[in-house]
């Protein structure tokens, strides 16, 4: 596991212990949840090319079936 240091403003970390939030399982989290939407995106961005390539080779509704069933995965 890698380290990554963050500094904050010092209200930010008064209210983070007033609440007793775990930093480190939040960031980690929050991380993995971007990262998840990063990729989303990114599959969404390349089916959209592999359509245009295809053009009407391809169902959309497929397409559509086929990015629900990845999400689900995840």
């Amino acid at each position: 596991m890698s380290i990554i240091t963050v500094r904050v403003p010092k209200e930010i970390k008064e209210k983070l212990e007033k609440y007793d939030i775990n930093v480190s399982e939040t960031v980690r989290k929050l991380l993995s949840e971007y990262l998840a939407e990063l990729e989303l995106k990114d599959l969404a961005d390349r089916l959209e090319l592999l359509r245009e390539h295809l053009g009407d080779k391809i169902d959309p509704k497929l397409v559509a079936k086929l990015v629900r069933e990845d999400r689900e995965v995840r």
